[in-house]
């Protein structure tokens, strides 16, 4: 029973973290909304239920997202988190529930539209804009300064105003459907690639490099959220904050509503999902958020969403077409997705040619025919997705889908591993899509980082036969000569590439260890083994018990990580990249606190205070040995408290007894 949970929890993570690199990255979701946030709560209650199984990438804990190659990245100086959505109406009630029982019965909403674009911080100093940098992975993200400011209604210079001298201000990037719909059949109509949706063109517009082609393309902003050090003493609430930020110049939506009980949020809700079809750009629902700034803190956050704002997303769109056919893609770690071939519908705006299928559950589930009727639909308005076939329109004698059972791209039989709705070709050193797709992912951003080389110079080479294998790649550094001469690659395109493959051999051991593209080895996986064993030698070397061991290893990752390691032409290759100097042993740092007059003490913090904010304070207390909890039990030492905390914490300390320090007093100790 517990390895078909853990099956199940891995199954999920991994197709998660996927369905969200698809979507932020490659602004090519392959599922609905609807359908990825019912998989996520589906993980969240199973970690709930076993937390022993979660992944420490879960995609429960992190915002969905990641940074493209090609711009600078940028820390967010206050993260950019998600919000948890929901599509019914008592999910909203429980929320109102919820967030009452913090801070009490005086709360107020604000209802704003939900608009379907590309979310965006933009940094100004002394009323001038300075930078731009999109959401990416929610810590760090893509600087796109010159891009948006080709975006005409965003302000480069603030008009006089008692704004700070230095705040981010958060929004979202859109395109009017009547440009998506021109700019698309001009596209078309030139032989190029057309876009599913308006917030996909927009995605594409923002991270083009040249400003210049950006600026021929409609692109539009609304901001709703201002960031800066001591904003309580500015702005008590947020409604009054975004009027306030409405009068320096910023585009403000105007439909935003400040509601008094959850039932006129409901009101709201229900006359934009009528009305949202008049309006000149996509929205796909509604966002709620507490009013109250001190309430706002005293709620807090999730390790993802904050706890004082959700969406609600509105129903999907439905339509009837013609099944033509299933194919078949086969992913990097061999995993083989169908996908359904539609006879094209206008389904929400756009035409509808393709579907994605998932796996063989599904196609079993929908007991899809030969030639069906079928009914689809896009959950959020952005991805299709086929929801049932009509069987009274079924022409007699078709046959039912059968899943293959050979690979379709080198023909290997197909695996099905016990507890996974996947299908795999085992074949990863002689299938294509394989070879490619772990060559593509060793050069990503996040594992070796390689400037001057993406994913089509890796297709070409490949093509033209010049890497088969990873160590391939560090070769092509004393092969200059048969690289001169391919089409459309130039010398100094050559010699950045060849000094970021040269630039890449200084990646420290967990960026190596997860670029291998071993099946279940996450970034985080990577560097807990990583930490762990020191060097890929100790790796190799221990038994699955062993890696069992290390903290939140399941037996699927210890297993996948074995079987690698233990492999003699997976061996070779490694022992071929340790000769070309990738690094493959940890770097000891000796981490340096401020002091230790905390050590020992666990701390947890509530409230509003004068001189600091409560992030500081955070940073105060780690510096100094203290440790952070994120809720009030027996194990807390000290609950740091500030003006406007709420009831239930305080009751919550004073039935535990347990020690409330101010902020001064918190400041005394640490300088004892």
């Amino acid at each position: 029973m517990s390895v078909d949970i853990q099956a199940k929890i891995e199954e999920l993570t991994r197709e998660l973290n996927e369905y969200n690199y698809q979507y932020y990255v490659l602004a090519q979701p392959s599922i609905s909304d609807y359908d990825f946030d019912h998989k996520l709560k589906e993980l969240e209650a199973l970690e709930i239920q076993y937390p022993e199984f979660r992944d420490p990438n879960s995609p429960t804990l992190k915002v969905g997202g990641d940074i493209t190659q090609r711009f600078n990245t940028v820390r967010h100086k206050w993260p950019m988190m998600s919000l948890g959505n929901t599509y019914n109406e008592q999910e909203l009630k429980d929320f109102d529930g919820r967030v009452r029982k913090v801070v009490g019965d005086q709360v107020q909403y604000v209802a704003e539209l939900k608009f379907d674009g590309l979310s965006i911080s933009i940094s100004y100093e002394n009323g001038k804009l300075v930078q731009a940098v999109t959401r990416g992975d929610g810590t760090q993200g893509d600087e796109v300064t010159n891009n948006v400011k080709t975006i005409r209604s965003i302000p480069h210079q603030l008009r006089k105003g008692n704004y700070p001298p230095s705040f981010d201000i958060r929004g979202e990037i859109f395109m009017h459907k009547s440009a998506f719909l021109r700019l698309n059949k001009e596209r078309e109509d030139n032989g190029e690639q057309t876009y599913a949706n308006p917030r996909n063109f927009a995605s594409g517009t923002i991270k083009l490099q040249d400003s210049g082609e950006v600026a021929k393309r409609p692109l539009d902003c609304f901001l709703y959220f201002l960031y800066c050090d001591n904003r309580n003493k500015l702005f008590h609430d947020h409604w009054h904050s975004i009027e306030e930020v409405k009068s320096w110049g910023f585009p403000v939506c105007e439909h935003s509503k400040l509601c008094n009980s959850i039932d006129e949020v409901l009101e709201f809700i229900h006359y934009w999902d009528d009305a949202r079809h008049k309006l000149t750009y996509e929205i796909d629902g509604i966002v709620i958020k507490v009013n109250d700034f001190a309430q706002q803190e005293e709620l807090g956050f999730t390790a993802k969403s904050p706890r004082w704002a959700i969406s609600y997303k509105f129903k999907a769109e439905r339509v009837e077409t013609i099944l033509n056919s299933i194919s078949y893609q086969v992913g990097r770690t061999g995993a083989v997705t169908p996908v359904a071939n539609l006879k094209p519908v206008l389904l929400a705006g756009t035409t509808v040619k393709r579907a994605s299928l998932h796996n063989a559950n599904e196609i079993a589930r929908l007991d899809l025919h030969e030639h069906d009727t079928v009914f689809v639909e896009k959950g959020g308005e952005i991805i299709p997705k086929i929801i049932g076939a009509n069987v009274e329109k079924r022409p007699e004698g078709t046959k039912a889908f059968e899943y293959p059972s050979t690979c379709p791209e080198c023909g290997t039989p197909l695996i099905r591993e016990e507890g996974e709705a996947v299908h795999y070709c085992p074949n990863e050193d002689g299938c294509k899509p394989q070879i490619v797709g772990k060559l593509q992912h060793f050069i990503g951003r996040k594992m070796m980082d390689i400037q001057g080389l993406g994913d089509e110079t890796i297709e070409t080479f490949y093509k033209l036969g010049l890497i088969r294998k990873i160590a391939d790649i560090y070769t092509l550094i004393d092969r200059k000569d048969e690289l001169v001469g391919i089409e459309r690659f130039g010398q100094k395109s050559i010699d950045n590439m060849l000094n970021g493959i040269e630039q890449s051999k200084n990646k420290p051991f967990e960026k190596v260890l997860f670029a291998l593209g071993i099946r279940h080895i996450g970034e985080t996986v990577a560097k807990k083994l990583a930490q762990h064993f020191k060097n890929i030698e100790a790796i190799k070397n221990s038994s699955v018990d062993e890696i069992l061991s290390v903290q939140d290893i399941g037996l699927r990752i210890a297993d996948s990580i074995h079987a690698y390691l233990t492999n003699p032409e997976h061996w070779e290759e490694i022992e071929k990249l340790k000769s070309l100097g990738l690094q493959f042993e940890i770097e000891e740092k000796e981490i340096q606190l401020a002091g230790d007059s905390l050590s020992g003490k666990t701390f947890l913090i509530s409230g509003v205070f004068a001189d600091y904010s409560r992030e500081e304070l955070t940073e105060l207390i780690e510096a100094h040995g203290g440790k952070m909890l994120s809720s009030i039990s027996s194990k807390l030492n000290y609950l740091v408290a500030g003006d406007k905390m709420g009831p239930s914490k305080l009751a919550k300390a004073e039935k535990l007894q347990i020690p409330m320090i101010s902020e001064a007093q918190l400041l005394s100790m640490i300088n004892e």
